[in-house]
């Protein structure tokens, strides 16, 4: 019989299936590496994208905040003008209603009647004059509560004075001195 000896085809098989795993394993360790390498990459590359937006979404809302500490000082700025401007439309408006205050309390003296003190303090108005009689003083009372710049006389007091006439007296009277209306004011001037 002869004699094969398949010992070195075998071991020439192993070593050459060796060679093939080995260069199987160094390709997929390549492959694998390479796919390592290319996801790293992409998730560097969205983490410095996100970092971008998230710098320029800081840099808008450090300028929002900007803009809208801007428009609270106009707003401020605003309100303080329009307060301004009421002030000064207030004075403006007001400037004569002085003078209808005198006229109307010369208009609302009946005879008998003279004022010898008018004060104002804000709008309360102190008035102390003499009347010829009591019936004077009522007369005027009336006349100062039906007019629109006035309203609520309260007389302090009355004191007799035979002295300046045979019924007269010295009286002390408080009234509120009030603004009428646009509408009223029309139709007591026309």
């Amino acid at each position: 019989m002869a004699r094969i000896n398949l010992l070195p085809w075998r071991e020439e098989l192993r070593q050459e299936k060796k060679k093939e795993f080995l260069t199987q394993l160094v390709g997929v360790v390549i492959v694998v590496a390479l796919g390592c390498y290319l996801w790293v990459q992409t998730v560097d590359s969205s983490i410095e994208g996100q970092k971008t937006r998230n710098r320029m979404l800081t840099d808008e809302i450090a300028s929002l905040q900007k803009q809208v500490t801007e428009i609270k000082e106009l707003k401020k700025k605003k309100k303080e003008l329009e307060e301004r401007m009421r002030v000064i439309q207030d004075l403006e408006g007001k400037r004569s209603i002085i003078v209808h205050y005198f006229d109307e309390l010369t208009k609302n003296v009946p005879d008998g009647v003279y004022f010898t003190s008018v004060r104002r303090r804000g709008n309360l108005i102190s008035i102390e004059g003499v009347s010829e009689s009591n019936q004077r003083i009522s007369a005027l009372m009336r006349n100062l509560n039906q007019s629109p710049y006035f309203a609520n006389p309260n007389l302090k007091s009355v004191t007799a004075k035979p002295e300046l006439g045979g019924q007269a007296g010295v009286f002390l009277m408080d009234l509120d001195a009030t603004q009428p209306s646009a509408d009223k004011e029309g139709k007591t001037n026309g």
